[in-house]
Order: structure tokens, then C-alpha cells, then sequence
């Protein structure tokens, strides 16, 4: 099986402490977001956890960590915009974290880490040809530590609208004209592009639209097949394939201005001052009204045949 860590908040660069401990412990409980008394109960052993998903702005914090995730299949996803502090308050210098994906590439390997660039949006500030200009500046450095590159554009969704009301969403125009020329830019330095929820607009320019985090990506990351269960994608336009996730809104202190799942900064802050390392729980502990669900988990390796690359 699968497990995710990354659609809720980012979990390597704020706590990557307690899931050195949850890793160490062999389980972790998850809340329903929409019925906190529901609680799931995952075993975290390699026997039946085939890959960890990642997706950070930042993931430093867990290098300590990585000879616990050893036994585990690994894909990441590191986020590297352009955007400066009025954007991602608290996203660490990029240049920085240029040196840090490349260290992270060393370790796990070139299938298995992917470059977020997203999502994008226009402004007086970030206009088409800075994002071009950063975009190739950013490539170039990845060259040789990807072969992957996702892209979206902001989609204002009520929290973004909340905490970033002069967004505008990318005409129909500038995203196929931006996204011709990132293609292309992505080309020259052996990275193809998945557009994340963006339809097949940009298909005939050469980017994959048939998801950015597919089993084939896991496959590939782990070098074996996956007998994986069907299941739909997050949204509608969504087709990848994105499960059991361990994380818990409203919990990332990056506080970066357009994401989806957080509420206003004050929440945040307060929501994740209840977070203890040493919990099952990423925020809080049990509680009596409680009801645990172990769920049922197995390897969906097939056995009998390894995916060639």
C-alpha cells in the first residue's frame, strides 16, 4: 500500500520529528477531517507500506531521518517557486533549497524525486517572463537530479480567496503560451512536464496530462509493479493516485498566501501548538470518544514481476 504525507501540510519541514518517531513507534493514527472522532490507525513496516509519499517546501529537517525510511520505497515532491516572502512568508532561501533537493536526488535517486513549480499566477511582480526567466534559472540547476517537472495555476479556492484576495486566476491564453515555453525549457534540460489538474491543453506541446503522481510513478520509483486497488483522484480533474493521508489541515507554518489548506495564519499558529512529537497523532492525542479503525493493509507488490527502467 501507500502511504501520503503531503496533501494536508508538510510534514518533513515542520515535523519531521515525529514522524521519525511514528516510523519508529510502527504506527500512526489519522482524524477524519470530516468526523475528528473517526480515527484511522495505520501500521507504518515496510512488509505492507510499499512507498511513502512526499510533497515539501523543505525537506532538510528529515535528513537526520532517512536511515529509518531505508526499508521503504520513497517518491518526493519539492516545491521550488519564485516567489519571495510577501508570497511564502516562511519558505527558507531558495538557493538553499536548491542544495537540498540536490542532496535529497543523491539519496533517494533520480525516480524518485519530481520538482513542483506551482502554482503559478501572474502579477504586477510575478509577471510571464520573470516566471521564464526563474523557471530556466531553477531547470538549469535541477539538470541531472530530475526528469520530472509539475506545473499548475492557481485555482482560488474560498481559503485562497480568504488569504490572498488580489489573486487573479491565468487566462486561458497565457497558460497555453507559459506553458509552451516551460515545456520547452524543460526539454532542454531532460525533464518532462506534468500539468496537475490542468486538463490536456497542454498535451500538444509534449506535456504528460495523464497525472503527476500516478502508480506508474510509484512503479518507477521503486522499481516493481503495484497491484493497486483503483481509486479516484482528489478532484474530478485529478488523476492521480492519492490515499491514506497522515497529515491534518491547517498545520503548515510556511503560510504561503495561495494554498488550499489552510485557513488564516491565526489558526494555523494556534492549531499547531497543540502538536506533540511523541503522539500517535499529529495534532492532539486520543481522546475517550474516540473510535479507532485499524485499517486492514497489505504490499501490493506483485511478486512476479519486477518493472524494468
Amino acid at each position: 500500500m501507500i502511504i501520503n504525507t503531503g496533501q494536508r501540510t508538510d510534514i518533513p519541514a515542520f515535523y519531521a520529528e515525529w514522524f521519525a518517531n511514528r516510523l519508529k513507534s510502527g504506527f500512526v493514527c489519522v482524524r477524519n477531517p470530516y468526523n475528528p472522532n473517526q480515527v484511522s490507525r495505520y501500521r507504518l513496516d515496510p512488509k505492507v507500506v510499499d512507498v511513502i509519499g512526499f510533497c515539501t517546501k523543505n525537506p532538510a529537517p528529515m535528513f537526520p531521518y532517512m536511515e529509518l525510511l531505508k526499508d521503504y520505497g520513497q517518491y518526493w515532491f519539492v516545491t521550488l517557486t519564485p516567489y519571495g516572502r510577501d508570497i511564502e512568508p516562511n519558505v527558507p532561501d531558495k538557493h538553499r533549497l536548491i542544495d537540498d533537493f540536490k542532496k535529497l536526488s543523491d539519496i533517494v535517486g533520480i525516480n524518485s524525486i519530481g520538482w513542483r513549480y506551482d502554482p503559478i499566477f501572474i502579477s504586477d511582480k510575478y509577471t510571464f517572463e520573470y516566471h521564464l526567466h526563474a523557471f530556466e534559472q531553477i531547470a538549469e540547476e535541477l539538470d541531472g537530479y530530475t526528469e520530472t517537472v509539475v506545473i499548475s495555476f492557481i485555482d482560488l479556492y474560498p481559503k485562497v480567496i480568504k488569504n490572498f484576495p488580489e489573486a487573479r486566476e491565468v487566462s486561458h491564453n497565457v497558460r497555453l503560451a507559459m506553458g509552451k515555453e516551460i515545456i520547452n525549457i524543460a526539454k532542454s534540460h531532460s525533464m518532462i512536464v506534468k500539468p496537475c489538474a490542468e486538463g490536456n491543453e497542454l498535451a500538444e506541446y509534449g506535456a504528460d496530462c495523464s497525472g503527476c503522481m500516478k502508480i506508474s510513478d510509484y512503479e518507477k520509483a521503486i522499481g516493481r509493479r503495484l497491484l493497486a486497488p483503483k481509486k479516484k483522484g482528489a478532484r474530478a480533474e485529478c488523476a492521480c493516485y492519492l490515499s491514506c493521508d497522515i497529515g491534518d489541515y491547517n498545520t503548515c507554518r510556511h503560510l504561503c498566501r495561495y494554498c488550499y489548506a489552510n485557513a488564516e495564519p491565526s489558526k494555523v499558529l494556534a492549531h499547531s501548538r497543540l502538536h506533540n512529537p511523541k503522539s500517535p497523532f499529529l495534532i492532539g492525542d486520543y481522546k475517550e470518544e474516540d473510535k479507532i479503525h485499524d485499517v486492514p493493509q497489505k504490499s501490493w507488490i506483485d511478486n512476479q514481476e519486477s518493472f524494468l527502467v
